[in-house]
C-alpha cells in the first residue's frame, strides 16, 4: 500500500507549534495524534492520524511513554488483552514509545489499577 505522507506533515507541523499540551495522567487513555508511520510501525487513522494510547509513565508535564492499543485481540507475547469500557482491546506492547503530549487530542478515561498493573508486568515480561 502506497502512504501519502503529506497530509501527516501538515497535522505534525501544527501539533509542533501548539502551545501547550493537555494536562494528562498515567493509566489514562487518550485518543493520539500517533501520525501515518513506516512499515509495521503502527498508524493513526482519521484526519488526526490517531488511535487510543494508554500512558504508561508520565517522565514531566510534556512528554511520556505511551503503547497504542487495537481491538484486533492477538494471543502473543508482543500483545496484553485488557477491557476498558466494556470492550476487549489488546494492548501494542512492542509498539511502546516515547510521546510528547501535544499529540493528544481527547481523553477516552482511565484504566483500572489492576488492569494498568498487569499491562506494567507484560511490559516489564517483554523487556
Amino acid at each position: 500500500m502506497e502512504k501519502d505522507f503529506t497530509d501527516w506533515h501538515l497535522l505534525k507541523s501544527n501539533l509542533h507549534s501548539q502551545s501547550q499540551a493537555p494536562t494528562f495522567q498515567q493509566r489514562e487513555i487518550w485518543w493520539c495524534s500517533i501520525g501515518l508511520n513506516i512499515g509495521y510501525e503502527a498508524d493513526g487513522k482519521s484526519e488526526l492520524f490517531s488511535r487510543p494510547v494508554l500512558i504508561v509513565r508520565k517522565f514531566n508535564r510534556h512528554i511520556f511513554l505511551g503503547v497504542p492499543l487495537t481491538t484486533k485481540i492477538k494471543q502473543n507475547p508482543y500483545y496484553h488483552c485488557t477491557q476498558f469500557k466494556g470492550r476487549e482491546q489488546c494492548v501494542m506492547l512492542a509498539q511502546l514509545r516515547l510521546l510528547e503530549g501535544r499529540r493528544l487530542t481527547r481523553k477516552m478515561g482511565q484504566l483500572p489499577k489492576d488492569q494498568f498493573e498487569g499491562v506494567r508486568g507484560a511490559l516489564k515480561a517483554m523487556l
